[in-house]
């Protein structure tokens, strides 16, 4: 029995390793569309915090009135960040950005003095921007309010799409690598049919006989699991260091929280796996198993 019981797991070694590195390559497959999900979400809140308000005042508004104004607007919860461009402010910025002093060519300044504000992400739509441009042009002291209205548009209407292509994405990979791996762990436990039989002709309980197996794949799923998280630990260290500008897009909390994910995922479906298979051995007839 004892020599069996040896020459068994010799067999089935080969099994679990190919079924560890095939829930592996799985996982990696889950864990690198996990990325792309993130990094797509936080790219989406940077364009969007990169538009730009710009509350133009009136010429007779005063440094002070607009410095109080701004202090008013920074409170409010929409604000991502702010800041006052006085007139001659905005005359240096034009000398600097095109290399002409048209100051020195009309005899004064043109240009207005301006509140410019980033609003935070979810802020960044029509509706919102539309109230938020309403509240300011019934302010005596604002001139105008500016944007780029089809940009925020188009903005969204890509965000929107882009998320809906990525939410059937992640659906069917998901229920292919649900599928994938619990073909993978079945076809690793195959080779051990007679071993679990053997076990239960011998008078071995239905619980004796499956706490090794279950162990085994809680096991083999952690491994697993790790492997995929060390690969896509090694592809964002690579792609970081060729896109250094890529690092500030990363979300470290959402992405522990996607490794963590894939542990579980990969130690449950494998645990799940490996108990069923078990169970169903134990269900068969002798005769059945060939």
């Amino acid at each position: 029995m004892a020599q069996t019981g040896k020459s068994s797991s010799k067999k089935s070694s080969p099994s679990y390793i190919s079924s560890i590195i095939g829930v592996a390559l799985v996982l990696f497959l889950l864990g690198t569309l996990g990325l792309i999900v993130i990094h797509a979400n936080k790219l989406s809140v940077y364009f969007k915090e990169s538009v730009e308000i710009q509350v133009i005042l009136r010429d007779n508004v005063k440094d002070a009135q607009a410095q109080a104004l701004k202090d008013s607007i920074a409170a409010k919860p929409y604000v991502r960040s702010i800041e006052y461009v006085s007139k001659d402010m905005a005359a240096q910025r034009f000398k600097k950005d095109f290399g002409e002093d048209f100051t020195s060519l009309l005899g004064y300044n043109p240009l207005y003095a301006s509140i410019n504000i980033k609003a935070k992400s979810n802020y960044v739509n029509a509706d919102s921007l539309k109230l938020i441009e309403n509240t300011f042009t019934r302010n005596a002291a604002v001139r105008e309010v500016s944007y780029q209205r089809a940009l925020v548009d188009k903005l969204n209407e890509n965000v929107r799409r882009i998320g809906l292509v990525i939410l059937a994405l992640c659906v069917l990979l998901a229920l292919v690598v649900i599928v994938l791996i619990d073909n993978t762990i079945r076809l690793a436990m195959f080779s051990n049919r007679f071993l679990i039989k053997t076990m239960q002709m011998v008078g071995a309980t239905r619980w004796f006989i499956a706490k090794p197996f279950d162990l085994r794949g809680i096991i083999n799923g952690g491994i697993s699991a790790l492997l995929a998280i060390i690969g896509l630990v090694g592809v964002l260290y690579g792609t970081n260091q060729l896109l250094p500008e890529f690092g500030g897009l990363s979300d470290y909390f959402m992405i522990g929280i996607l490794f963590l994910g894939m542990l579980v995922l990969g130690v449950g479906i494998c645990l799940t796996s490996t108990h069923r298979s078990v169970m169903k051995y134990l269900r068969l007839k002798l005769d059945d198993l060939y």
